[in-house]
C-alpha cells in the first residue's frame, strides 16, 4: 500500500478540499456511531427592503446534539429581539431532531452573557493569552 503524502494549505483552502475531509469524517462517524447523522440548518435574517441575507444563524445536528456555529445580528438591528429569536429557532430545530441539547463557543469579546441569559451553562474555556482571546464553551441541555 503507498502512503498518502501530506500537502499543507494555508489561508487558501478551496470548498472542494474542506467538503472532502468533511466527507471522509461524515463516513468513517456514521459507520462508526449511534444517532450519526448530520442535519446542517441556517436561519436568515434578510434586509426589509433588498431581501439580502445581512446575517443569520447557521448551525448542525450531529451525534445526538445541535451546535450553533455561526450567529450574527448586525449592529443596526441589536436590542430588538432578533438574537433570541434566531436562538428560539434553532432550539426548536434541535427539539425536531431530537437532540440533548444545543451547544455553542463564543470570544470573550462576543455574547456570554446573552447565551447565559437564554439557560446557556459554561462547561468549558480556553484562557485569554497574550495573542488569544478567551473563548468559552456553552451548553443548554433540553
Amino acid at each position: 500500500m503507498r502512503v498518502p503524502r501530506i500537502e499543507i494549505v494555508e489561508d487558501n483552502v478551496t470548498s472542494q478540499q474542506k467538503a472532502s475531509i468533511l466527507d471522509a469524517l461524515l463516513t468513517y462517524n456514521n459507520a462508526m456511531a449511534q444517532h450519526a447523522f448530520y442535519v446542517e440548518f441556517a436561519i436568515l435574517l434578510r434586509d426589509p427592503e433588498s431581501g439580502d441575507v445581512i446575517g443569520g444563524l447557521y448551525g448542525l445536528t450531529d451525534h445526538g446534539w445541535s451546535f450553533v456555529k455561526l450567529l450574527i445580528v448586525p449592529e443596526a438591528y441589536r436590542g430588538l429581539g432578533l438574537g433570541r429569536r434566531l436562538m428560539e429557532e434553532a432550539e426548536a430545530i434541535a427539539r425536531r431532531h431530537e437532540s440533548e441539547g444545543i451547544w455553542l463557543e463564543t470570544f470573550d469579546f462576543q455574547a456570554r452573557p446573552f447565551y447565559e441569559k437564554l439557560g446557556f451553562q459554561l462547561f468549558g474555556e480556553l484562557e485569554a493569552g497574550e495573542k488569544a482571546h478567551g473563548q468559552y464553551f456553552l451548553k443548554k441541555r433540553f
